[in-house]
């Protein structure tokens, strides 16, 4: 990817989150962060966008998203895409780019041998394998937030998922999407 995004993919190293993160994913969310691992990827504003999820909540759930999208700004903005029908055309491209069904297919693969890493270093049992990895993958676009989740905490990894965080805009423009010395919950802090 290039222009504009490019230092958006670029900052993907994992880094563990700290109770500031979490606060902030909290007020990102509106609600505290369940099986927070690390932050995944950060905003050019500093802040977290996406983070590593455990692939199996403190009370054993399994939760099948790696990687989760959490600035609301990006958020809006797949919603956006997905309401424009991007999905649909993506996974009408998938049918007919057997190129694209390859990288996506990589892309799944990968997301399934992160999320295996991911339960080892959690000490949980990992999901079965027949669990569903994310976004739809590997045969239809179903979920533009995870497939951006996965692209921007895993530079490279996953084209469409690229191509959904490019196609968003600098949803980090108008600065950070909450206070960074925030509380978690909903609603301003005293």
């Amino acid at each position: 990817m290039s222009g504009p995004h490019r230092e958006l993919v670029s900052g993907g190293a994992v880094t563990g989150a700290s109770p500031a993160d979490a606060a902030v994913v909290g007020r990102q969310l509106g609600r505290p962060p369940r099986g927070l691992m690390s932050v995944a990827h950060r905003c050019p504003c500093g802040l977290p966008d996406v983070v590593q999820t455990a692939p199996r909540l403190p009370d054993g759930t399994p939760f099948p998203t790696l990687y989760y999208l959490t600035c609301p700004r990006a958020c809006a903005a797949m919603s956006r895409l997905e309401a424009a029908g991007v999905m649909r055309e993506m996974t009408g491209r998938l049918a007919a780019d057997a190129g694209l069904r390859a990288a996506y297919l990589a892309a799944h693969r990968d997301y399934l041998t992160r999320r295996d890493a991911a339960a080892r270093a959690a000490g949980v049992a990992p999901l079965p394998p027949a669990a569903a990895s994310a976004g739809g993958m590997p045969e239809r676009v179903k979920c533009l937030h995870a497939l951006a989740a996965h692209a921007l905490a895993v530079p490279g990894a996953n084209p469409l998922g690229a191509e959904a965080a490019g196609a968003a805009g600098p949803w980090w423009r108008d600065g950070p999407c909450v206070p960074p010395s925030a509380a978690p919950g909903p609603g301003p802090t005293p």
